[in-house]
């Protein structure tokens, strides 16, 4: 029988030869992941079940991320309650700050997930691991809860979905630009459950960091995860950071899909989402007359070293626009440290703009830099909603790093071009 990627690591890790899409299967999990805000429910609920002990200390992972250093009394209880916990269940993956970062990209830099895994997080955007081969998505709490207490968790197999990425990439355009593009072709619901398959010479001429950028934002079109086959850019990446085996999948050649959609990347732009919806696209170029008050440059989808990287290139010798405030922030304390020593953070500081410990901070309305009513701001996170980062009647646009350094320059939505580069 003919299957995905999608559905051999599921039919794998339900002991099952193979599994058909609408098939309800109870599959063994390789990591359980929550954070400050959605551990606490699960500890709750793991303890109301009269739970004693989790079924494995060294596959959950409790990474507090949303709001630390905590910001407030109420953040400072979570936390306490996660730390007690991982205290008391000796648990070997809890990050307390100064060891944590941003849940999608510490995991990963850890070598914590990897291919041929089935990962379930108490946060959304845990599909983000399907860019190194694995099966990831996002539960609830109580899920998480009976999870951490069975090693097992059961799924409808979803049905997947092709996207192939055909020509050559302009200047400025990676993943972010490429998923922002299709999220606006489907919709935020175009691929409800489905498991979204990116393939096509772009995403294999595609460096590691834009594949989780694209995964990363599958949830924003609705699906139930994004995954990648792995290749040797996969192998390259997890080899020297794996802390254990892994195995690559692949999909057969006639695997089937419920739909195929293809893209000539020549065609795409640097691609902004406009309030308020991921699926608001627009070419970065139609949008220059809109003035922002804020930049925010970090986050579980473009906070990577690489990312700040591109932000600093476009921003060195220039200063952030004096109506205009710049937020950087590195997700892990591993990046920070490499954007020290590359000597990123001094452009950045350089330029005016402030430099944070990791954080979600802003990306959730957390703290770092919320909106004030009327404000407007272009951040290189994942979502615009309404109220997302601030006040209801505040504006959030959704750019690639260049873009978002580019615009912190000018004062408006802009463009490296328009800055000679």
């Amino acid at each position: 029988m003919s299957m995905t990627i999608t559905e051999k690591i599921l039919a794998a890790h339900a002991d099952k030869k193979a599994v058909s899409p609408g098939e309800l299967i109870n599959a063994e999990l390789d990591l359980i992941l929550a954070n400050d805000i959605t551990a606490p429910i699960a500890i709750k609920e793991f303890m109301k079940i009269g739970a004693k002990s989790v079924f494995d200390k060294n596959k959950v992972a409790l990474i507090p991320d949303h709001f630390v250093p905590q910001k407030d009394i109420k953040a400072a209880e979570q936390c306490k309650l996660l730390r007690e916990f991982s205290t008391e269940q000796e648990l070997s993956l809890y990050f307390e700050v100064g060891r944590m970062g941003v849940e999608h990209a510490l995991l990963p830099e850890q070598g914590l997930v990897l291919p041929g895994d089935v990962i379930i997080g108490a946060d959304s955007h845990t599909c983000t691991y399907g860019a190194l081969g694995a099966f990831s998505t996002g539960v609830g709490s109580t899920d998480v809860a009976s999870a951490m207490a069975t090693g097992y968790l059961w799924f409808k197999v979803p049905e997947s979905m092709k996207f192939i990425y055909h020509g050559k990439l302009n200047k400025w355009v990676g993943g972010k630009d490429l998923i922002l593009h299709t999220i606006g072709d489907i919709g935020v619901d175009g691929s409800l459950y489905c498991a979204m398959e990116f393939e096509g010479e772009v995403i294999r001429a595609l460096p590691v960091h834009g594949r989780l950028t694209m995964c990363n934002m599958a949830i924003e079109a609705g699906g139930k995860s994004g995954i990648i086959v792995p290749d040797d850019a996969t192998k390259e990446y997890v080899t020297k950071r794996a802390k254990r085996e892994f195995r690559f999948y692949t999909s057969d050649k006639d695997a089937k899909y419920v739909a195929v959609r293809e893209y000539d990347c020549s065609k795409i732009e640097p691609t902004v989402a406009c309030p308020h919806l991921p699926s608001n696209t627009k070419p970065a170029k139609e949008l220059t007359s809109i003035s922002i008050d804020q930049v925010v440059v970090g986050s579980c989808t473009n906070g990577r070293l690489e990312d700040l990287r591109e932000a600093a290139s476009v921003i060195k010798g220039r200063k952030v626009n004096p109506n205009v405030r710049m937020i950087v922030i590195p997700a892990t304390q591993e990046i920070y440290k490499n954007a020290m020593k590359e000597g990123l953070l001094e452009i950045f500081i350089d330029a005016e703009a402030v430099v944070s410990t990791p954080t979600c901070g802003p990306c959730l309305g957390g703290y770092m830099g919320i909106l004030a009513k009327g404000e407007r701001a272009i951040a290189t996170t994942n979502r615009n909603f309404v109220g997302r980062m601030g006040h209801t009647e505040s504006e959030v646009y959704l750019s690639n790093p260049a873009v978002a350094a580019a615009s912190a320059v000018l004062g408006r939505i802009g463009l490296p071009e328009e800055l000679g580069l």
